[in-house]
């Protein structure tokens, strides 16, 4: 099977990529070594370097899932979340909001 990589493309590709880890030096890689995305990131996962973005809301925050505040919202009061996961009917945003007063009021 040829190798769609020289040794020296890797050592390059791993360089740039170690310096700065992010979706845009993908894209340069892309152009310079004429190669897809898609084949760029798979040698960077076989090398052991790539690393998944991680994925934010419009307002920059990492998401939480309602399951996980209710959770939160049961430890700050120490209560069993089992009893109170009638929450999750709830708009996230309320949800958000009372673990948000709740961890002011005990944190």
């Amino acid at each position: 099977m040829a190798a769609n990589y020289t040794q020296e493309q890797v050592d390059f590709m791993v360089a740039e990529y170690t310096k700065s880890p992010t979706r845009d030096t993908v894209e340069k890689l892309t152009v310079s070594m004429s190669k897809s995305a898609k084949s760029i990131i798979g040698k960077l996962s076989r090398e052991g370097v790539y690393q998944k973005a991680i994925y934010k809301t419009k307002t920059g925050e990492i998401p939480v899932t309602k399951e996980q505040l209710i959770k939160n919202i049961a430890e700050l009061l120490d209560i069993d979340s089992s009893k109170i996961m009638g929450l999750e009917k709830a708009p996230k945003q309320d949800i958000k909001y009372l673990f948000t007063v709740l961890e002011d009021n005990h944190g």
